[in-house]
């Protein structure tokens, strides 16, 4: 199991939790911080005195107060701490659960594990730790799921365009217009038409405004 744990949480009550869970798998050293500038200067040190930790685990959010940071969020933080430390892993444990922000993680910073705060979020967060050591990714059963279903299309650039434009109250009709414009190809109303009927096809909606709203909770737009 892992030695030397670094935590980022800003909300005492999770910070303990996640202390006690680490103590109960036989975690030998666990640092907690309330702020990112914290831990990157924690994981900095580490690191020049020969001593770096074995994995990161950071919420996503942080609440703003009267201490100026640098780091404004858990992205930011974990970006910051792969540049001094590659090989540190790294679990997120946060309440978002929105599939496309939770993808965006694995997908550009490389995270090894998610974990979401909900019921059973300590046995998930051990079963994370585990799979984690062993060198392989975690995600939670009921996000998995999510994860899985959300996901069922694809979503182009071209897809995030034309709806990004409906949902700013640009007419379907006059969404042509908006891609000559910025040299977007195809261009025409029928593949506009055509791309629309499959999205709402394939996700089982029957109007733009269905998908839009889809694409905001998923966090596309």
């Amino acid at each position: 199991m892992f030695k030397k744990v670094l935590i980022a949480e800003d909300h005492e009550s999770a910070n303990i939790s996640v202390q006690k869970t680490l103590e109960s798998l036989g975690v030998e050293c666990a640092k907690y911080v309330y702020y990112c500038d914290d831990a990157l200067t924690w994981v900095r040190n580490a690191l020049r005195i020969g001593e770096p930790y074995d994995l990161l685990i950071t919420d996503l959010y942080f609440e703003k107060d009267h201490y100026e940071q640098q780091l404004s969020d858990g992205k930011e933080l974990i970006e910051a701490a792969k540049q001094v430390q590659s090989d540190l892993k790294v679990i997120v444990f946060s309440a978002e659960s929105r599939p496309a922000i939770v993808n965006e993680l694995f997908r550009t910073l490389s995270i090894d594990g998610y974990v979401r705060k909900a019921r059973r979020d300590a046995q998930h967060l051990k079963e994370a730790l585990q799979v984690v050591y062993d060198h392989k990714t975690y995600l939670p059963p009921d996000l998995k799921q999510t994860v899985r279903e959300k996901n069922s299309h694809e979503f182009s650039t071209f897809d995030v365009t034309i709806i990004s434009l409906l949902s700013k109250g640009v007419l379907q009709k006059d969404i042509p217009y908006y891609l000559r414009q910025n040299d977007i190809k195809p261009s025409g109303l029928s593949s506009v038409e055509k791309r629309l009927n499959l999205m709402k096809e394939i996700l089982s909606f029957s109007k733009n405004e269905q998908l839009i709203a889809y694409c905001k909770d998923i966090g596309i737009i």
